[in-house]
């Protein structure tokens, strides 16, 4: 029984022990004494684990601060941990602002930090400009010839603007509208591939850096190609596009000419047909008029003898034109 009292008992000192060093981080009380840094045991160290705040996230970065010259108060910090920000990703923006002589307070790192851009790299990029290279940019002159080019756009961040300035992609559009712009103004082609510097003047001249987090210090033209003939690819579409228009209005008449000379040979039949319906109804007549006593026997021979010369000048007529042709 003693025995299982004494291991009893020291299963509870190691959880107390445990609980104690998890409520009380005694090492990281000590780490910030010996770095000069002010830190309560049950007011800040004990009160971070009660409100859920990792006690080393917002002691180490203090003692950074410190060390740094930068004053900031815990609770400044531990409330920026709180409303989901990375304070040590602050601190170290401050720290190397201070160190490059950029103006940078934490409340607006901290603001930075929270609007969901790296304050840090921003930092960085203020001190070490950055160089953004846009995709192939393609672009008409007005003599039908494409242009194409690619720029390298050297930026720097503009701490001011982090929070609600436009990124990247603004910039990197802006820069092909004017670079578009630019070409497409170009009386030649040759001209852009002269003086390509002109494309860099007419972009940084129309300040496309405004409302963006990035103030643009230069645009280098990387490469100037030249593309298609697009006025000549135009003009043979449009050709094409005549030839098929004229191609249906031809057919269409053809189609119409069809169509009158089917009514023609049908109306030619119905005649003929009419015209030996007549023929045939003339013996009868004949034989009517031979009857009655309205025609004599020389009244027939002399209408036979005007019918028969009638088809021999037709067959004369017809053995002419056959010569002829």
């Amino acid at each position: 029984m003693e025995a299982l009292f004494y291991l009893a008992i020291l299963f509870a000192i190691i959880i107390f022990l445990s609980l104690f060093t998890y409520f009380v981080p005694i090492g990281l009380w000590v780490t910030a004494y010996f770095s000069g840094v002010k830190v309560s045991i049950f007011r800040d160290l004990v009160g971070m684990r009660l409100r859920k705040v990792p006690p080393g996230a917002i002691v180490r970065p203090k003692i950074s601060a410190e060390k740094a010259g930068i004053e900031v108060p815990l609770a400044r910090m531990e409330a920026h941990f709180l409303a989901g920000g990375h304070v040590e990703q602050v601190i170290l923006a401050l720290i190397s602002a201070d160190k490059a002589n950029i103006e940078l307070t934490f409340e607006r790192a901290a603001a930075i930090d929270l609007a969901g851009r790296d304050v840090l790299e921003a930092v960085k990029v203020s001190v070490n400009p950055k160089v953004i290279n846009t995709p192939l940019i393609a672009a008409v002159a007005k003599d039908g010839i494409q242009v194409k080019a690619t720029a390298r756009v050297t930026v720097r961040a503009n701490i001011d603007r982090l929070v609600g300035g436009a990124g990247e992609e603004t910039i990197i559009a802006r820069v092909g509208e004017g670079v578009v712009t630019t070409i497409g103004s170009a009386e030649t082609h040759k001209k852009v591939l002269e003086n390509p510097d002109s494309i860099s003047k007419t972009v940084l001249g129309k300040g496309l850096d405004s409302g963006t987090a990035f103030e643009i210090l230069s645009v280098d033209i990387a490469d100037v190609d030249v593309g298609d003939n697009i006025g000549a690819k135009l003009q043979t579409e449009q050709a094409d596009a005549d030839l098929k228009i004229a191609q249906a209005k031809a057919e269409e008449r053809r189609a119409m000419a069809q169509a009158r000379e089917q009514e023609m040979t049908a109306l030619t039949e119905e005649m003929s047909a009419r015209v030996k319906e007549a023929e045939a109804e003339v013996p009868k007549a004949i034989a009517e008029a031979f009857r009655d006593g309205n025609l004599g026997i020389m009244d027939y021979y002399r209408m036979r003898n005007i019918q028969s010369d009638t088809d021999m000048r037709q067959s004369i007529s017809d053995s002419d034109e056959s010569t002829e042709s």
